[in-house]
């Protein structure tokens, strides 16, 4: 019986954690657990074999770092792994266990925040998978991944080197995010349509605070939902890693997950056989019922769904070349830049989703349309509508989209859906369905409704499900039937009543040839609601639009209070209503200059323009200290308030550096720093995407940063701080393995250096924990970071 097999029949159980067992063992600080698999196999099969005594049905084979940029001899790492856990549970003699080969974060960032670039993030993780499918693992556990687009990149190479299940855990932040960001919600989007068999969270935080993103993942996951939660907060005791949450609480927390609906549990860091066996003890009465197939169409972005149905959406409709002189010319300069732009302007005029389509004879429609996703998912968060009639395009877009997109679109045509499904059922996403075929458009509802039939059948044939299909009616222009709105108004009905999926339309088709076209699309755009219209790929900037939806939301209960229409109505001039319906893209400038815009909004080449056209009137330093620190100021506020996410602080600090670069080219001298910082990642610990974040946005407020990498020695970072003459230290570390190297370091600054002040921070941090080891300050995050070194004189 496979895992899958056996997990439609019953609750599974994970084993716990690894690296605490390993450290009771005797593994020193700094030292990789992996390389046990080979210097002490015993103790690795005899912690496996304890798990599959206490209950366990899967166990992790001890790769959690196993990969090739942490290893040279990667085979041996991996062979020895699978051996040592395939031993276990041989010898443990019950059937049906199974070893999983886990698979954990390369501990670098992705482009464009970080410099890993997406494919190559692949291939790492597939050479571990092509390794792991050699030596027999039972499934994948893709565990511990705080961005989703690393996510996105296991995934893909588990799906592309092997047959095995995959199994996906996320870690989230108390704030209920990961760490660039993304929601439950979106997280859910994206790994059940790109097919994996299982999904949920680990690591971080404590069973008790699991349960409402629990019950979260058990609302809206048609897949089985993993909950492996840490034995609550670390912390030093004697000079070893305990953790707060002893295996009763713990256990009986895990029992109120499990009434959730959660099937599969376990454990993370400071679990151990103990905590497994009392939860399965104490999970054994509640009943497990498989999780039914959820009803919600959802697309979305690297922080957050848009949930389709329960209200009407609105798709931006201006990035697109059609009928557009200056955007078409705009993509023969290659000017990225503009579509961003557009992008923006559109964000600020209330749309949910974006529209993305580049498509124009003349160009590299593959390469542009693949760079304007890249771009503008670096400084938006909206979800992104994949615009192409070129299957080619669309596949290298989807493959590279951070989340789950809308795709636009699949038609009725066999070679329509021959190409464009297999992608889908790929990559994931939701469809937007056409109602042409071989015989074009149907001039009845019923005939539309005829083709959107056969589409869903077909989708069936790839295990696409009809709620990840929105179906468009289309409009036709009315100047040339009289009966075309009536057909499409007829066919939203009745699609909607006869198969149950959800609409889209382009609604300022109508109007083409018309004269006065803003009111004949808000006319239609309000009838084609009332009929049930799930999304407008429509113009923003169309006050007439804009008022139609606002006004119709307000109407039918959908907007509490009218909050949303008083909002709008306040920032719309009557005059707004008859104005031209013009794309303000060039000219938008919000609250503060240009250059502070910039900045916020993450636009590197614009900021840079506009502080080389600001030193025109203003002194440099003036620009800096009026300008630049404050726009930071803004995004860092945002960032700590949780309305600004990790991507856009990281883009904002690279626009900020443009501005800095134009500013300080006009200046006799730059000027001393504020102060040098020395940051490390501690022995033993390769994962650096912390402390190059903590780096980049000191670097932006002035201060010079030694930076000395990962996996550094005690005696090395004392060396560096002796010779730099620091003040302030900055030590990070992710895995619990590796806190005895960080308590080691400060040790040792404070007997040579007692005046260098120290600052952690890391994922397995805390503020007590920080304490415990002797560090002056704990940062919980990069931010906070800044607002330490703020506080102190380190010139």
């Amino acid at each position: 019986m496979t895992v899958t097999q056996k997990l439609k029949k019953g609750r599974l159980y994970f084993d716990g954690g690894m690296g605490t067992l390993l450290q009771e063992a005797g593994l020193k600080a700094g030292e990789y657990p992996e390389n046990w698999n080979i210097s002490h196999p015993e103790v690795i099969r005899n912690i496996h074999r304890a798990y599959l005594e206490a209950g366990s049905d899967i166990i992790s084979a001890n790769t959690f770092g196993a990969n090739g940029l942490k290893f040279d001899n990667l085979d041996e790492i991996i062979g020895s792994a699978l051996a040592n856990a395939r031993s276990a549970v041989d010898s443990f003699g019950e059937a049906d266990k199974y070893v999983a080969f886990d698979m954990g974060p390369l501990g670098k960032m992705l482009e464009p925040i970080g410099e890993l670039p997406f494919e190559k993030a692949v291939e790492i993780f597939a050479e571990s998978v092509r390794l792991a499918v050699r030596y027999g693992a039972d499934l994948i556990i893709i565990e511990t991944m705080n961005d989703s687009y690393e996510t996105k990149a296991a995934v893909l190479a588990a799906k592309e080197n092997s047959d095995l299940p995959i199994f996906v855990t996320n870690v989230f932040d108390e704030n209920r995010k990961l760490m660039t960001g993304a929601s439950p919600k979106a997280m859910i989007a994206m790994l059940e349509s790109l097919g994996v068999q299982a999904i949920g969270m680990n690591c971080s935080l404590g069973p008790r605070q699991m349960v409402e993103i629990a019950r979260e993942y058990t609302e809206y996951s048609s897949l089985p939902v993993i909950v492996n939660p840490n034995a609550g907060l670390p912390r030093q005791v004697g000079g070893k890693t305990v953790f707060n949450v002893d295996s009763e609480e713990f256990s009986d927390c895990m029992r109120e997950i499990a009434s959730l609906g959660v099937c599969v549990l376990g454990g993370c860091c400071g679990t151990t056989p103990e905590y497994i066996r009392k939860t399965v003890e104490k999970t054994a009465d509640i009943s497990f019922i498989y999780p039914e197939k959820k009803n919600h169409t959802l697309v979305s972005s690297y922080t957050h769904a848009v949930e389709i149905g329960k209200r009407p959406i609105l798709i931006g409709e201006r990035i697109n070349p059609t009928g557009k002189s200056k955007f078409k010319q705009a993509l023969r300069d290659g000017n990225i830049q503009y579509i961003i732009s557009e992008g923006i302007a559109q964000q600020e005029k209330g749309v949910h989703i974006l529209d993305v389509n580049v498509g124009l004879p003349e160009i590299d429609e593959d390469k542009m349309l693949t760079d304007a996703v890249k771009e503008l998912q670096a400084v938006l968060d909206l979800p992104l509508q994949l615009d192409s009639v070129k299957a080619s395009s669309l596949e290298k877009a989807m493959r590279i989209y951070n989340g789950k997109p809308l795709i636009n679109s699949v038609n009725g045509k066999q070679e329509s859906m021959d190409e464009i499904l297999p992608l889908a059922k790929k990559y994931g996403g939701t469809l937007i369905a056409l109602t042409i075929d071989e015989k074009g458009i149907p001039d009845t509802a019923e005939g539309r409704l005829a083709i959107a039939k056969k589409i869903l059948l077909e989708c069936e044939k790839y295990g696409i499900d009809r709620k990840d299909v929105i179906v468009d009616p289309l409009a036709m222009t009315v100047s040339s039937d009289d009966n075309s709105g009536r057909i499409t108004l007829d066919a939203i009905e009745l699609i909607e009543k006869e198969l149950g999926v959800h609409t889209s339309l382009g609604v300022s088709n109508i109007s083409f040839g018309l004269p006065g076209r803003p009111a004949v699309n808000a006319a239609f755009m309000t009838m084609a609601m009332t009929k049930g219209l799930s999304c407008a790929i429509m113009n923003p900037y169309s006050a007439e639009m804009m008022q139609s939806y606002h006004t119709f939301l307000a109407l039918n209960g959908l907007d509490k209070g009218c909050a949303e229409y008083i909002q709008f109505a306040s920032t719309v001039a009557p005059a707004a209503l008859t104005a031209a319906s013009a794309s303000p893209a060039a000219e938008t400038v919000t609250q503060g200059s240009e250059l502070k815009r910039s900045i916020i909004k993450g636009l590197k080449e614009q900021a840079y323009e506009a502080a080389k056209s600001m030193l025109k009137t203003m002194a440099p330093l003036d620009i800096i200290n009026d300008e630049i620190v404050p726009a930071l100021d803004t995004v860092g506020k945002r960032f700590e308030e949780k309305t600004m996410y990790l991507p856009q602080l990281l883009m904002s600090a690279e626009a900020a550096s443009k501005a800095f670069d134009a500013v300080k080219s006009a200046m006799d001298t730059v000027g001393a720093a504020k102060g040098k910082i020395l940051l490390a990642t501690v022995k033993g610990d390769i994962h650096d995407i912390g402390k190059n974040i903590v780096r980049v946005l000191l670097e932006n407020y002035g201060y010079d940063v030694v930076d000395l990498g990962r996996d550094v020695e005690p005696q090395s970072i004392v060396d560096a701080a002796r010779e730099q003459k620091i003040s302030l230290v900055g030590l990070s570390a992710l895995m619990t393995t590796t806190v005895e190297a960080m308590e080691k370091t400060i040790k040792l600054l404070a007997e040579t250096l007692p005046q260098v002040k120290t600052v952690v921070g890391g994922a397995v941090l805390t503020q007590e924990y920080a304490d415990m080891i002797g560090a002056t300050y704990y940062a919980k995050d990069a931010m906070e970071t800044v607002r330490i070194a703020e506080s102190l004189d380190l010139k």
